[in-house]
């Protein structure tokens, strides 16, 4: 099998926390016969995936070197504070940064929030990952502070999480290398766009770009037809009749102003003045 008859396939990658499962199902519908892989990576390594070429396109957190990869933001994330259940934390419905001042807050080495100042008092040692920052604040050593998708992916029954009203926010984008725009990504792209499988910017027209033309030209000429013919018939018709009627009906009577003919009589009725005189 030569390279030009490989069945074409699209590899998507995701970080963790989002959920790609909307898309992914409608490119099942639209594309059926592209099969799409799904390629889990870290956010610290999602950039790298895609120079490497080890994915087409990949739903990473902002932000990226714009350099090489291009980038559409999708959406904004709200960020929370995981807690247990028990903690004070959890009688207010929101907080902000200043209100962990006296926590030890986690910040493990997959954070992805851009802090200028990180709140509370950080913990002695930094967990791998937030998964492990999880497992300690379970265990009572401290609060984890991440976006809320991250805390939906790592729940547990013990803990629970509430809004950070001041805390830097994490964006999720769709981003792809610069160089490698091929049309499976501009599918994609129309899909997450919310775009419809007939929308004009679409990637795949009419197999035939010339056969729309045609019927148009061909409908605009049956419809011209009739628009022709009527101010043909309009100046053959009515308004012809008009306007040679009126003169041809006039033309007796100034006629009989001056050689004659068959409007003498009418002329002569009107010589009542050369009688009065």
């Amino acid at each position: 099998m030569t390279g030009s008859e490989v069945s074409p396939s699209f590899r998507l990658a995701y970080v963790p926390g989002v959920t790609p499962t909307k898309w992914v199902r409608i490119w099942n519908e639209r594309l059926p016969d592209v099969p799409l892989t799904l390629v889990p990576v870290s956010a610290a390594t999602a950039c790298d995936v895609l120079r490497g070429g080890d994915a087409d396109a990949g739903f990473v957190r902002l932000p990226v070197d714009r350099a090489d990869l291009s980038a559409i933001p999708l959406y904004t994330e709200t960020t929370v504070v995981v807690v247990p259940k028990d903690h004070l934390v959890t009688a207010a419905d929101e907080v902000s940064a200043e209100d962990l001042a006296d926590e030890i807050v986690l910040h493990p080495l997959d954070d992805t929030l851009d802090w200028e100042q990180r709140p509370g008092r950080p913990a002695n040692e930094r967990p791998a990952t937030t998964a492990d920052a999880v497992e300690l604040v379970a265990a009572g050593v401290g609060v984890l502070v991440v976006p809320q998708s991250l805390a939906r992916l790592h729940h547990r029954r013990d803990l629970t999480y509430r809004p950070v009203s001041d805390a830097p926010a994490s964006r999720v984008a769709l981003s792809w290398p610069q160089d490698e725009t091929t049309d499976l990504v501009e599918d994609f792209i129309g899909i997450v766009r919310g775009r419809t499988v007939n929308s004009s910017r679409g990637r795949r027209p009419d197999p035939d770009p010339a056969q729309p033309k045609g019927k148009r030209g061909e409908t605009g000429g049956a419809r011209r037809k009739p628009t022709a013919g009527k101010p043909a018939g309009k100046t053959g018709g009515k308004p012809a009749g008009k306007s040679a009627g009126k003169p041809s009906g006039k033309s007796p009577r100034g006629a009989s102003g001056g050689a004659g003919g068959s409007g003498g009589a009418r002329g002569a009725k009107r010589g009542k003045p050369r009688r009065r005189s």
